[in-house]
């Protein structure tokens, strides 16, 4: 079935689903990592994610190469019609010079997208929709910080959508060009004292000679009402290349809409070795208007009350660090 299809297919299976509030007072971004949160913006929500990087990969020793070049992370992603729905597209432009060190030295200057995709991410299964049963315990410290059984059951999203390469794009096999679909599942647990972790499981450029399974583990930790550190591991594998890749790095809320990271990228083998290091930022533009439920509170207090569930990265865990030091989102301005 053509990619677009089955995008079109998946959603308007999900027309009768129940939805709920996904719409947080601080913005709720993906990076510094490359894993994708279980929950979406929010509607009426327009987000955009970006930031340029280094990359430097030496290949040792039979087929020696090196590569050293520049390139930019990018994302837009928009909550549309029902609270759980997000579109968005996203991708990576490099650009680097491949130097040949074997035998007679030779360069390759490459420039093309290393993917772009368009896509929808669906929320299918939020345990925090009926955090009311689980009220903060107003009288014992304690009693809130409590492990809860109920943590071990995740938020789950499912994703599909569309890559597109160009004829004869270099960072991909030969032979491999135009629309390929990729489908995702996002789960997300969200743990007391600060602590999320997510994890992605994806299929990519479906039915092409390049199609790959990855998975991404990320762990997210605040310490402080702004600032959130994290640590990811992500395994590829395919005919074409395979790795395991691992992250470390930090993230700054700046404001309530915009947020600051950073992060290293480094690999354990030389077949090749990589070191990256990438600085971004994430920007939202929020025209979400509150919306009556069925318990008779606005969406905002559904969103405030379950905004410590919201996100991953940074400002997942800085809102519910605040909640639970009694803070209000105005501290962040």
């Amino acid at each position: 079935m053509n990619p677009l299809k089955s995008c079109l297919v998946l959603l308007l299976c999900l027309l009768s689903s129940y939805t709920f509030a996904q719409y947080t007072d601080v913005i709720n971004s993906n990076r510094p990592g490359v894993s994708r949160s279980a929950y979406s913006v929010g509607t009426n929500v327009v987000q955009f994610e970006m930031g340029p990087y280094m990359i430097k990969e030496k290949r040792t020793p039979a087929a020696s190469y090196e590569v050293e070049g520049f390139g930019a992370d990018f994302a837009a992603r928009y909550g549309l019609i029902w609270e759980p729905l997000e579109l968005n597209i996203e991708g990576t432009y490099q650009s680097d010079t491949k130097t040949y060190t074997s035998n007679i030295i030779t360069e390759d200057n490459r420039a093309n997208f290393k993917y772009l995709t368009i896509g929808a991410k669906y929320l299918v299964y939020d345990p925090y929709k009926n955090s009311e049963k689980e009220k903060p315990n107003l009288y014992s410290w304690k009693a809130n910080q409590r492990f809860k059984w109920s943590s071990l059951i995740p938020a789950v999203s499912i994703y599909a959508g569309a890559n597109y390469d160009t004829k004869n794009n270099p960072y991909v096999t030969y032979g491999v060009e135009g629309f390929s679909p990729k489908v995702m599942v996002a789960t997300q647990h969200n743990f007391n004292g600060g602590w999320v972790f997510v994890t992605n499981f994806i299929k990519d450029r479906i039915g092409t000679d390049q199609s790959d399974f990855q998975y991404i583990l990320t762990l997210t930790h605040s310490f402080s009402p702004k600032w959130a550190i994290f640590g990811e591991t992500q395994g590829i594998q395919s005919d074409f290349y395979a790795d395991n890749l691992f992250r470390l790095g930090a993230g700054y809320l700046w404001s309530k809409d915009f947020q600051l990271d950073t992060a290293v990228t480094l690999n354990t083998k030389d077949t090749p070795s990589v070191f990256g290091v990438n600085f971004g930022m994430s920007y939202r533009l929020d025209f979400h208007k509150d919306k009556e439920i069925n318990n008779g509170t606005s969406a905002k207090d559904e969103g405030d009350r379950k905004s410590r569930s919201k996100g991953k990265k940074t400002t997942d865990v800085i809102e519910e660090y605040n909640k639970k030091h009694k803070r209000k989102s105005e501290s962040f301005n």
